[in-house]
């Protein structure tokens, strides 16, 4: 069967995994949503589960087992931070939720950009310049 998009695959099959157009996509639905992980063919599925089911777990606690598109539309900067701290360029950094809740927790203590006092915003600028000048090096040192 020639699948046209990830969804109309996975929705008509029950599983956990496929495998599409070289890609292994690894997934878990509950109620209105469904959450994917893809990687290469060349991926460990394994990898991939553990990566999708630190992601919902981490989703579920923050979202007080809620997990349905309201509650997630309605906390979206907390999908993206759990994301963040999970894989960053497709290395995984975390897979334990309740560490990826915990530094999500942390993040989201800090005061929003347009909050912030002129001294805030300076100190953050600095850091941003200070981050980019050494990744810049780094780059020139190679």
């Amino acid at each position: 069967m020639k699948c046209i998009s990830i969804h109309t695959c996975t929705h008509t099959f029950s599983g956990e995994i496929a495998l599409l157009e070289g890609l292994t996509v690894v997934y878990k639905s509950n109620i209105d949503l469904f959450f994917y992980v893809v990687g290469s063919s060349h991926e460990n599925e394994l990898m991939l589960m553990a990566v999708l089911n630190c992601l919902f777990d981490s989703l579920s606690q923050m979202l007080r087992k809620n997990v349905e598109r309201r509650a997630l539309l309605e906390n979206m900067e907390g999908l993206f931070l759990a994301v963040d701290e999970i894989v960053d360029g497709g290395v995984i950094l975390e897979s334990d939720p309740q560490q990826v809740v915990h530094r999500v927790a942390l993040r989201g203590e800090d005061v929003p950009y347009s909050e912030q006092t002129v001294t805030q915003k300076a100190s953050f600028l600095l850091q941003v310049l200070q981050s980019a000048k050494e990744q810049i090096k780094w780059s020139l040192l190679r």
